[in-house]
């Protein structure tokens, strides 16, 4: 009878799971366009303070409890884990996003599992095996092609380009020195109190870049700031929380598989606005994702072979 009960209950919470899927998906895939309509009407310092800023704001609530369960002597590293995994990233998608289609910057971003791995071989002289470095090769020809196809990709437009591809480096170093140094520490708690120690250097930000002196009954000033504001509150805090509760219920794996469905969300979010993307860039986005696919595969058979 137990059994027969446990079985609608698995049913529903793989639905849900899937539920969250999509809906992370969504919410981080469309990040990418909300940056570009913040930029109408301010400059990628300001976008990105605003985002800082109302992402701290919404888990300042989680942050007052999470203050007394971090040790001190983890507290530096949950500050640098937040500047580094959130703050600097945000500035450097906003800038290059005065350069690039918000597309290609979705497209970009999906190289972030391969410079995590890329960043454990490197720096952490983490064990790796021949089917991850395929997955990595094949992830960067695509890489290769993909800016090669780009509309006017000069110097200019690949120094920007670059900017991204700094971010996704950053975060590969966050990924591991949270998973180091904060084992022990909750994930909403780790961001939640990261996330309030940015509401200050946002706030000095906007106000140093001008932010108040902007006429706010300007509707283009408006529809930038809610730009902005969701981009804090739901593409960044909630999804925050939508992604560790993926990963809490249906593990590390299926979470990851977040990375094929955000380039995808934000490259018909792209087309939706007016960007072009030849058919040359969508097979290079095809060869990236098959390089994050053989690399997750290869984490998958690495763990079956050590347990």
């Amino acid at each position: 009878m137990r059994h027969l009960c446990s079985k609608p209950a698995r049913m529903h919470q793989k639905w849900t799971n899937w539920l969250v899927f999509a809906l992370l998906s969504i919410v981080w895939g469309s990040s990418f366009i909300l940056m570009k309509e913040g930029l109408k009407a301010f400059t990628p310092y300001q976008v990105a303070s605003l985002r800082m800023l109302f992402a701290g704001l919404v888990l300042l609530p989680f942050a007052v409890k999470a203050y007394r369960k971090i040790p001190k002597d983890k507290m530096g590293i949950v500050i640098v884990s937040g500047l580094v995994g959130n703050f600097i990233p945000a500035y450097l998608f906003c800038i290059a996003e005065t350069r690039i289609d918000s597309a290609l910057a979705g497209i970009l971003n999906s190289l972030t599992p391969l410079f995590t791995i890329l960043v454990g071989v490197i720096f952490y002289k983490t064990q790796t095996t021949t089917v991850k470095i395929l997955g990595i090769l094949i992830g960067f020809i695509g890489l290769t092609f993909l800016l090669l196809t780009g509309k006017e990709m000069h110097f200019d437009n690949l120094s920007y380009a670059g900017l991204v591809l700094i971010a996704t480096i950053l975060y590969g170093i966050n990924v591991h020195t949270v998973g180091r140094n904060l084992k022990a520490i909750g994930s909403i708690q780790i961001a939640s109190v990261a996330f309030s120690f940015l509401i200050l250097p946002s706030a000095a930000l906007l106000f140093f870049t001008g932010f108040f002196d902007y006429n706010f009954k300007d509707p283009l000033v408006i529809h930038s700031i809610l730009s902005s504001a969701v981009l804090g509150m739901v593409g960044t805090s909630m999804a925050s929380i939508l992604f560790y509760y993926l990963v809490k219920k249906a593990g590390i794996l299926f979470g990851s598989m977040v990375t094929y469905g955000i380039p995808i969300v934000a490259v018909v979010w792209g087309l939706i606005y007016g960007e072009s993307l030849a058919p040359l860039q969508v097979v290079c986005l095809a060869v990236i994702l098959l390089g994050v696919y053989i690399v997750n595969r290869g984490h998958l058979n690495w763990r079956t072979k050590q347990s």
